[in-house]
């Protein structure tokens, strides 16, 4: 197989012998979840309980307040017993359902619909809707937008993402091996569900026997493809991974319905294939509890809502002292000042680093070595952004570029000034966010 790749791009030590070979394990039931209202991109979910109910695992809690937001369900049976402010899986804090298990675990009633892959499309995503799935790489996206583009940007081909370039995880990698013939049923769903004629899983080479595996799947399907890929970071975000694998490019600004392409992560897949034949919700997935300090690092199918200390502790604690906790990967994740926080939807790892690794870099002038430019995949000069920010000159940073990126860290990684170019890339974001809404 001829591996394809992208320009630019860095190639971070991928650390993924923590829990690579860590086949999926349940984690225990949780006692207590904290099922946020905002898991996703768009407007957040609106309660349909209030404190004192009584609700069963997979029973809806909030309902979608848009089409741009996501229906959301209990992932364990108990009583509400708080709607309030909890942290966030992304450092911050947000409006969630607090349940109280009872430790019973009874579900609202499923079914297994034998004949599911004939439901006329319309219905296929009216369960993905019900279900409250959104794009579990990170993203967050609700699958089910994602999954009705517009009659003009008719789709020939979904990508299924099966790269996870992110240093450290593994949650897709296992769910490969071990749910590789469900995932393969999930691609076929989504392309029907949009049209498409051909499908793609896109994986990298630090995967041989995940390419193995779905190459065998795959042997008698003529309109499917795994496509091997480089080792290279990022080499999972969309645009990066369409190009690598059509050779198609998406316009600045532009999504990847543009160029004909859906694209969905591997684990995405699995839950649609759920949705769509047993009508399940989306309460649970798989997350890499890994890194250096864990006792026993392992890829836990875990309930949405578990806070993240219980999941390490079921992991075995931890073996030395812990530097950082970061909630997804290191080059794209967020760093938690505790593991007071909760699992939700896009949680696909929650990785520990000891002092030594996690040690801060003291920051430096720009050497002018133009090593950021050479490795942006969004070809831009992220020093020249970065810049603009720091003296305050947003325009300046908006024509260079500063909506085009997408935060990779490619450039920090490489930067031998230390600069914290992401940072204050992501400090300009902010700012001019704050400026377009003051004009309105």
């Amino acid at each position: 197989m001829q591996l394809r790749t992208f320009p630019g791009g860095v190639h971070p030590h991928d650390e993924k012998h923590f829990s690579a070979s860590a086949q999926i394990t349940e984690a225990p039931l949780p006692q207590k979840v904290i099922i946020h209202l905002s898991q996703h991109i768009g407007s957040p979910s609106t309660p349909v309980v209030a404190v004192g109910e009584e609700v069963l695992a997979g029973q809806l809690i909030a309902e979608a307040s848009g089409f741009v937001s996501l229906n959301q369900h209990a992932s364990i049976s108990g009583k509400v017993t708080a709607v309030d402010r909890f942290m966030h899986p992304t450092g911050t804090s947000s409006l969630a359902i607090q349940i109280t298990g009872d430790g019973l675990d009874k579900w609202v009633e499923l079914v297994d619909e034998q004949d599911f892959i004939n439901l006329p499309p319309a219905e296929m995503k009216a369960r993905i809707s019900a279900a409250g799935i959104c794009g579990m790489g990170g993203a967050g996206f609700p699958t089910h937008v994602k999954l009705s583009p517009p009659e003009d940007k008719p789709i020939d081909t979904v990508i299924l993402n099966g790269v996870e370039c992110e240093p450290y995880l593994t949650s897709d990698y296992r769910l490969m091996l071990e749910k590789g013939a469900d995932i393969v049923t999930g691609l076929k769903l989504i392309m029907k569900i949009v049209g498409a004629k051909k499908g793609i899983i896109g994986i990298e080479a630090n995967k041989p026997d995940a390419i193995k595996l779905m190459e065998k799947l795959l042997a008698d399907e003529p309109y499917l493809e795994v496509v091997g890929l480089k080792l290279r970071y990022p080499q999972g975000a969309e645009k990066q991974l369409i190009y690598a694998a059509t050779k198609r490019k998406v316009p600045a600004g532009g999504l990847p319905m543009a160029v004909g392409v859906v694209v969905q992560n591997v684990g995405t897949a699995f839950a649609v294939y759920e949705a769509i034949r047993y009508r399940k919700p989306l309460v649970q997935r798989v997350i890499s509890i890994t890194g250096s300090p864990v006792n026993k690092p392992g890829n836990l199918l875990a309930r949405i809502g578990t806070p993240f200390s219980e999941l390490v502790e079921f992991c075995g604690g931890t073996k030395e002292t812990v530097g950082k906790v970061i909630s997804g990967g290191p080059m794209m994740g967020f760093a938690l000042p505790s593991l007071e926080a909760t699992m939700g939807k896009g949680s696909s790892g929650l990785v520990l680093m000891n002092e030594k690794d996690a040690r801060m870099m003291e920051e430096h002038n720009c050497l002018r070595c133009a090593r950021c430019v050479d490795v942006c995949p969004m070809n831009l000069i992220p020093s020249l952004i970065a810049a603009a920010v720091k003296n305050k000159n947003l325009d300046m940073a908006v024509s260079a570029g500063l909506n085009d990126c997408m935060k990779c860290g490619s450039c920090a990684y490489v930067c031998p000034a230390q600069i914290r170019l992401v940072q204050w890339i992501d400090t300009g974001k902010i700012r001019y966010a704050e400026a377009q809404r003051a004009k309105k």
